[in-house]
């Protein structure tokens, strides 16, 4: 048996589950530090279908943790962002462009230091030991806790990162170390600021992942515990403490892979309403399509791995406003329970919405039976045209695509979308975020430029997908399971040597003890 939990902004939701049987699923609301919520969940699971806890074989976390960090600003270590490429990339200074908010929230602080190749692999200056041993210093003088280490074109050549890293742990024993190459792509600005983002968080992983692990221990479960990542597979608790931006968008991709399990549709839409945004993407293969541009987190642009997600305020506790009528995207979030109109408030919600149009059957219906039924008709319908707009906007065809609509507030989405097709609402809908957790499976990704010479492209291109099976196999993968999922090969005319950037990746069902 596996447990798999989601954290959303206004539920945490959890499902216990047997081969691909859902024995049992719960929602509790989310509270303020999380990780007491996801205890509360598992004892409501525990009090829904009892069960022996050494019965379960590992446990699935999404967590909101690490993003939410970022997003208000808090609990993130003082870091120091250290670039490898003098004389080069001296005009744009680390953290350019961060909100100041941010910056100060980190206390960030730049060096520039020679190193770093060109896109060729050519250096551009060899590194200075002398550099960085001044910049320890000055980062111990100023109580600096985590250091991000980037070089110019590192995907490419890394020795540059690995020669600072190594140096610096020397001399900073202590202090936690993110390097680029292992976060980011290619895109200096982009994978240096989501290295920063990496090393801010590196003290409240280590806290997080300590609490989950005690949280699970104290249900009495001893099984391995597992987070989410952007990508839709999962990783052990040390890698998620290593590399905690790995979990941002574990929410919508869990709802994605939960859709595609209780579908059975591999490549579709899917429309995931919780209970403060609708969440839309497109799922290939079974996993979610990732976006091929920098994504922007709280107003910084990165480029690690990140669903193509669209987002949009319509959720179960959206306000609801009647002229114009309009749903969102301001919404009451955990505190539905206490705002909306079935539960004795004074807001008028999309839940209150539902409940009125008789879909829903939550709260107390005789509150919002005086609701003018043309007002509620609107209002679905202001719904159903906002959410078909955002499909329309993900979809990579013009042909009918099919639409998976999951989540606690997917009540809200007709069963035909305007100008998009049939909507297909699975059994377990409700629950399909934490679902998806609980079948993750385990991947691994190759993401590097090649010198194609001719007569070499199956090659190499075999010689990418073997290590992309071999990394899934290091994850924990059992090695008859794994497959290639996806292959992108983009030749770059504009760099010699017939450069091409080749993608791999593979995935396979994760290896627990019996």
């Amino acid at each position: 048996m596996r447990i798999g939990i989601d954290v959303g902004g206004t539920n945490t939701d959890a499902v216990l589950i047997d081969g691909s049987t859902v024995l049992a699923e719960i929602k509790t609301a989310t509270t303020e530090d999380v990780t007491s919520g996801i205890a509360a969940a598992l004892a409501a699971l525990q009090a829904a279908a009892g069960h022996d806890p050494a019965s379960v074989q590992g446990v699935m976390i999404g967590t909101t943790h690490f993003i939410n960090a970022i997003i208000e600003g808090r609990n993130l270590a003082p870091t120091a962002a250290i670039r490898l490429g003098l004389p080069a990339t001296e005009a744009l200074p680390p953290m350019s462009g961060w909100p100041a908010r941010l910056v100060t929230a980190i206390k960030g602080r730049g060096y520039l230091c020679h190193g770093g190749h060109e896109i060729d692999g050519r250096m551009i200056s060899r590194l200075r030991r002398d550099e960085l041993e001044r910049a320890s210093e000055d980062i111990v003088a100023h109580g600096v806790r985590a250091i991000a280490i980037s070089s110019v074109y590192s995907p490419v050549n890394a020795e540059c990162e690995l020669e600072a890293a190594e140096i610096l742990r020397g001399l900073l024993p202590d202090v936690p170390i993110s390097v680029s190459h292992q976060i980011g792509r290619m895109g200096l600005l982009e994978r240096e600021n989501a290295t920063i983002i990496n090393a801010c968080l590196s003290g409240l992983a280590t806290h997080i992942c300590r609490g989950l692990a005690d949280a699970v221990s104290a249900a009495g479960i001893d099984a391995p515990l597992f987070l989410s990542q952007n990508d839709g597979t999962l990783m052990d608790v040390e890698h998620a403490r290593r590399y905690p931006v790995a979990t941002f968008a574990s929410g919508p991709t869990n709802s994605m892979r939960g859709a595609a399990f209780l579908s059975g549709l591999r490549d579709c839409a899917v429309v995931d309403v919780g209970g403060t945004t609708t969440d839309v993407g497109m799922l290939r293969h079974g996993f979610p399509h990732e976006a091929s541009t920098e994504v922007s987190v709280s107003g910084i642009r990165t480029n690690f791995r990140m669903p193509d997600v669209l987002s949009v305020g319509i959720g179960g506790g959206s306000r609801v406003r009647e002229d114009p009528v309009t749903v969102g995207p301001d919404s009451v979030g955990f505190r539905l329970t206490e705002d909306a109109l079935v539960f004795g408030g004074r807001t008028l919600t999309a839940t209150d919405i539902a409940v009125a149009a008789g879909i829903a059957d939550i709260g107390d219906r005789s509150l919002v039976r005086g609701l003018d039924r043309s007002l509620v008709e609107a209002v679905l319908a202001r719904i159903g045209a906002d959410i078909s707009a955002v499909v329309d906007r993900v979809r990579t065809s013009a042909q009918a695509t099919p639409v998976v609509a999951v989540g606690g507030g997917s009540i809200l989405v007709p069963d035909d979308l305007p100008g998009v097709g049939a909507v297909h609402r699975p059994e377990h809908h409700a629950t399909a975020n934490a679902i998806g957790a609980a079948i993750a499976q385990v991947g691994g990704e190759v993401d590097r430029m090649y010198s194609m010479a001719p007569g070499e492209r199956e090659r190499l291109l075999d010689e990418a997908k073997q290590e992309a099976v071999d990394k899934a196999v290091a994850a924990g993968a059992k090695p008859d399971s794994v497959q290639i999922v996806d292959v992108d090969e983009v030749p770059l005319a504009y760099l010699p040597g017939n450069a091409t950037r080749i993608r791999v990746k593979a995935v396979g069902d994760l290896v627990l003890a019996d």
